[in-house]
């Protein structure tokens, strides 16, 4: 049964701005998690279907990576779907309000190692989610500075 961690959180900026924060990568670096790097596959960064990225934890010796796809996309809605030590989805949605944008970060996933499972639930999920909704924060702060 997969995991899923959920945070929202309401920005004072029309949905279409927002959305380009979440698919410029440029920007995307601006409010990601600064051990968190994000490259293309090859050398243009698309946000279509099918386009493919590496995400990086970027600590010493190990970098651990999680190769992505884009699952599915349409106007307000990216999902980047991964495989490897953690397989599964991170789903965004901008949904529009009637002033602003209410945001919603889904992560969903499962980790097949046991091993891996375990050092995460015990070391890692709490800071995990909290990391989350900082990226959040950081992410709205982006926005409403535009």
């Amino acid at each position: 049964m997969p995991q899923v961690l959920e945070q929202s959180i309401q920005i004072n900026a029309p949905a279409t701005v927002v959305e380009h924060c979440i698919t410029d990568l440029t920007l995307m670096h601006r409010w990601l998690n600064p051990v968190l790097r994000c490259e293309p596959v090859g050398e243009v960064w698309s946000t279509d279907v099918g386009s493919q990225s590496l995400f990086t934890i970027q600590i010493p010796v190990i970098q651990p990576t999680l190769k992505t796809v884009v699952a599915e996309r349409q106007p307000g809605l990216v999902v980047w779907e991964f495989k490897g030590f953690f397989q599964g989805r991170d789903r965004w949605e901008c949904q529009p309000l009637e002033k602003g944008t209410q945001l919603i970060n889904r992560f969903e996933f499962d980790i097949p190692n046991p091993v891996v499972s375990w050092g995460f639930n015990t070391f890692a999920a709490a800071w995990t989610k909290q990391d989350m909704q900082a990226q959040l924060i950081r992410l709205k702060q982006v926005v409403e500075r535009m």
